[in-house]
């Protein structure tokens, strides 16, 4: 059987089992069968530079966290029903990354249980039920989740319980992002609701990255207190060195969040989540209620999770997200000046940035569409964020270097440059 037909063999049965609900990245989807550093490799042997996936957060396949998990998983796996000191010092360790106001952690499997448990800690604390996202959020794939999660279109339609906000954004941002909290909050209280909550990704992902200027979130973070809410911040996406200056990206804005979810990057590629918390709220939570999860914390989870955070350590990795971040953001800012017919606006900071299209967002989103697939084609993977997908998320692998960068930066201003996107634009 020749690879071509093996693939379409392999696509319809992919069909046949798992059904319609799935999605691919690409027109052409991919199939690869190996991972290594900020490198992916197909079942043709092809490389592909990866510049989206965060979940590697160390780099695929990383040896130390491969051995380390072997090497426990040889040992012992169990749960947290019993004691174990890798699970202990793994949330000693966690938690010293936050400020000492954040001093417990509970462990999930996924960010979605993360965010899960913590509205279910708001709601037990606060007697509210009222949460405030943002209009393009997206925060997990649990039902109560979905209820909170825009991004996921028209068939899952937002609790009556939820209200949206814009994200901030612009020099103004700050001030615009508080006022409108402060109406989410009337307008709750208007229909008889307490609020509970104020829940954003810290980077504002799914809305389309926006993290500037520093400390814009502070006065909704204030708004909701006052109005005797919690603030959740979800570093599902954001956290764990990625923005190079701090370790979590909503200290960029000196704020001490009341809860902090985390998911996708602590494991590097093994599922791994975590709810770290400050002690009064989890000890009021504790007298009401409990909480257990099979596999969230399992000494082979926590083996795992200690190896990243040796890994981030010793090679330096936040250091290079704040390095090679600058010269990610100083170089789509110089692409931007070079295709200003079909760039509106770079945002980002350290290895998270976007890239958004000029045009109506439907046709931006075409656009950015099309160079997923041109930037494919040319051996590099990115993603999309934004209402309607009218912007390049490019969030590579903690280990992402010059040399890569400079492979991504040459391919996208060749991308950039095509006929077929400045047709799609009308540019």
């Amino acid at each position: 059987m020749t690879d071509q037909s093996s693939h379409t063999t392999l696509m319809a049965r992919r069909s046949r089992t798992l059904g319609p609900a799935y999605r691919h990245f690409y027109d052409a989807p991919l199939h690869p069968v190996r991972g290594q550093g900020v490198r992916l490799y197909d079942a043709e042997g092809r490389a592909y530079l990866d510049a989206y996936n965060n979940v590697p957060s160390v780099g695929h396949c990383h040896p130390r966290v491969v051995e380390a998990l072997a090497a426990q998983a040889a040992e012992l796996n169990t749960h947290t029903r019993y004691i174990h000191p890798k699970i202990v010092e793994y949330g000693e360790r966690l938690t010293a990354l936050f400020d000492p106001a954040l001093s417990q952690v509970m462990f999930t499997c996924t960010g979605s249980e993360a965010n899960d448990l913590a509205l279910r800690v708001v709601r037990a604390v606060t007697g509210g039920t009222g949460i405030i996202v943002t209009s393009n959020a997206y925060h997990g794939v649990t039902a109560d989740l979905a209820e909170l999660s825009p991004s996921l279109g028209a068939a899952n339609p937002l609790g009556a319980h939820v209200r949206t906000v814009a994200p901030p954004s612009g020099v103004d941002g700050g001030a615009s992002f508080a006022a409108e909290v402060r109406t989410a909050i009337a307008s709750l209280q208007a229909a008889g609701l307490r609020p509970a909550a104020l829940l954003f990704d810290t980077v504002f992902a799914s809305d389309g990255v926006y993290l500037d200027p520093p400390g814009c979130i502070a006065g909704a973070v204030a708004a909701i207190r006052e109005a005797g809410g919690l603030f959740i911040a979800d570093e599902v996406q954001a956290g764990l060195a990625r923005v190079g200056s701090h370790m979590w990206a909503y200290e960029r804005h000196g704020v001490v969040p009341d809860i902090v979810t985390l998911g996708k990057p602590l494991g590097a590629g093994h599922p791994l989540a975590a709810m770290v918390i400050r002690p009064e709220l989890l000890a009021e939570f504790g007298a009401k209620t409990r909480y257990f999860n099979t596999f969230g914390g399992n000494p082979v989870s926590a083996a795992v999770g200690l190896a990243v955070l040796d890994v981030i350590r010793d090679e330096g990795l936040q250091e290079n997200a704040a390095s090679v971040g600058r010269a990610l953001q100083d170089g789509l800012a110089t692409l931007a000046q070079r295709h200003p017919e079909v760039v509106a606006e770079v945002r980002g900071t350290g290895l998270y940035a976007a890239v958004e299209l000029r045009g109506a967002p439907g046709t931006a989103g075409q656009g950015i569409s099309w160079l997923l697939n041109d930037m494919r084609r040319r051996g590099v993977l990115l993603g999309s964020c934004g209402s309607h997908g009218q912007a390049l998320k490019i969030r590579p692998p903690l280990p992402f270097g010059e040399d890569d960068l400079a492979e991504l930066l040459t391919a996208l201003d060749e991308g950039l440059s095509q006929d077929g996107l400045c047709h799609i634009l009308g540019a």
